[in-house]
């Protein structure tokens, strides 16, 4: 069986080319997960590493299959320069260590919450789960394991995420494109919920 990390690694590497900076983040009972960084243009992307190592188990599970069961990392993709948007590197390890953590299965559709402003200045605190298949393609790995998928975060304010959980993520998704709303603009206002 090949070790994933590095296939996973390989797929980022391919899709969005050579990381300029990394940084790894090791949080008690858990796996290492590191952050890698990437530049495209007026772009920067942030990629997870470690959080498909395992599979996301169902927490209601007696025993974790160590084979089967969904895989993921995250990414996230913001304007750079401005906001010092480098801080969001922990909340990020945060994020893809909430499986093992929390036994939480992260999918599209899902909210994930740091508690937190993603970076200093930074006017949300949640991100929305997208489907993953744009970016990044999905990695097939060896049966009998899942497919580990890149799934991209999209960063809501507060009364996004309040609206979010009432009408849903694909409400959420669709007002975001009637407006226009730049979702990589890491200073962006929210989109007007009325």
């Amino acid at each position: 069986m090949a070790d994933v990390l590095a296939l996973v690694e390989a797929r980022l590497r391919t899709a969005l080319g050579e990381p300029d900076a990394r940084a790894a983040v090791t949080f008690l009972g858990t796996d290492r997960i590191e952050v890698l960084r990437f530049h495209d243009g007026d772009v920067v992307r942030y990629a997870t590493l470690g959080m498909s190592a395992q599979p996301m188990a169902d927490p209601t599970a007696v025993v974790a299959d160590p084979l089967r069961g969904p895989r993921a990392e995250l990414v996230l993709s913001v304007r750079g320069g401005r906001a010092d948007t480098d801080k969001v590197l922990r909340p990020l390890a945060v994020l893809a260590a909430s499986p093992q953590v929390e036994g939480l299965i992260v999918a599209p559709g899902a909210s994930l919450d740091t508690g937190e402003p993603l970076w200093p200045g930074a006017p949300f605190t949640s991100v929305l789960v997208a489907e993953s298949g744009g970016l990044v393609e999905d990695l097939e790995l060896d049966e009998p394991m899942d497919p580990v998928r890149f799934l991209p975060l999209l960063p809501m304010t507060p009364n996004e995420a309040a609206w979010k959980r009432v009408q849903g993520a694909e409400a959420l998704q669709e007002r975001w494109l009637r407006n226009g709303t730049d979702l990589r603009d890491p200073m962006r206002s929210g989109v007007p919920l009325g």
